[in-house]
Order: C-alpha cells, then structure tokens, then sequence
C-alpha cells in the first residue's frame, strides 16, 4: 500500500481547496429590448424576448 514520505503541508492543502472558492459567478449580459440584465443565451425573465424575437408573452 502506497505511504506518502512526508505529511503534506498547510499551504499546499489551502491552496488545493482554495480552487473551489475561486469559482466565478455567472456570466451576465444586456437584453438588447429592455436593457435589463439577464443570463447569456436565455429567454430575458422581463420582456420575454431572445434574439428579436418575442418568445414568452410577460405582462
């Protein structure tokens, strides 16, 4: 059974973990109709459109 030579040290053990926190939150973009923000390549939750074209009626 494979045995470590030595105990792996406390920078290295944060700094392997650390790559979990560095997840960056989504992307956003403009909606070109109502200028809300919104999700890249979805329907805009505020006016309902996706590339000029109205898809979900939004009262």
């Amino acid at each position: 059974m494979a045995v470590p030579k030595r105990k792996t040290g406390r920078a290295v053990t944060h700094a392997r973990r650390s790559a979990n926190d560095r997840c960056a939150t989504p992307a956003r973009s403009v909606c070109p109709q109502c200028g809300e923000v919104k999700l890249p390549h979805r329907v805009c939750p505020s006016c309902g459109y996706y590339k000029s074209r109205e898809v979900l009626e939004v009262e």
